[in-house]
């Protein structure tokens, strides 16, 4: 019964793939650039998706949200890019994500935030936004939020539920909140007396 199991589970991993694939497609008709083979599951959500531009071999899990909140802004992603079950990208003008990084679930990317002048009410004023920029080769571990004007450089890896409010390094580990530099990848000492980044 064993091949049984086997056979079943392919089949719906198999029906799973193509019908993310055709998510993938129904947002290139509604405007979208993206190149080969991209998947979205299932309850995602884009909003203008002709500001949104793909690499090859895209993956988005159940519920990834993008959020885009003007008809100019831009969210690029490029090859091989993983994001994870329940991230949102919340962009205004510009977020880009570079080459085969992977964005763990429940990421929270936004380029802009509310104005905070004492001499109105918060909702009265008008977002400011500042382009971020996720290098290639980057991780960003789960609930990581990463906030406006931020580069986070290639190959850094960022810590689970970090929060991201000043540039990162290429290849720096940080984590916390406000996250902070930790050691860089390779640092082997410090690898082992740190422990896991997750």
């Amino acid at each position: 019964m064993k091949w049984l199991e086997r056979a079943i589970e392919k089949l719906l991993s198999t029906s799973s793939l193509v019908a993310g694939r055709a998510r993938g497609r129904v947002l290139a008709i509604r405007g979208a650039t993206l190149k080969r083979k991209t998947f979205f599951g299932p309850r995602c959500k884009v909003e203008r998706p002709w500001c949104v531009s793909i690499g090859d071999r895209f993956v988005a899990e159940d519920g990834v949200y993008l959020k885009i909140v003007d008809d100019n802004a831009v969210l690029e992603f490029g090859d091989f890019v993983f994001v994870g079950r329940g991230s949102e990208f919340d962009v205004g003008e510009k977020v880009s994500v570079g080459d085969h990084t992977v964005i763990a679930p429940g990421c929270f990317i936004t380029d802009h935030n509310h104005g905070i002048s004492p001499l109105a009410r918060v909702d009265q004023q008008d977002c400011i936004a500042m382009p971020v920029t996720i290098g290639k080769d980057v991780w960003l571990g789960a609930k990581v939020v990463v906030v406006a004007g931020v580069r986070i450089g290639d190959g850094a890896v960022v810590g689970a539920s970090s929060v991201v409010t000043q540039d990162v390094p290429p290849m720096a580990v940080v984590a916390g909140v406000p996250a902070r530099l930790l050691r860089y990848r390779g640092n082997q000492e410090a690898s082992s007396a740190a422990g896991h980044i997750t």
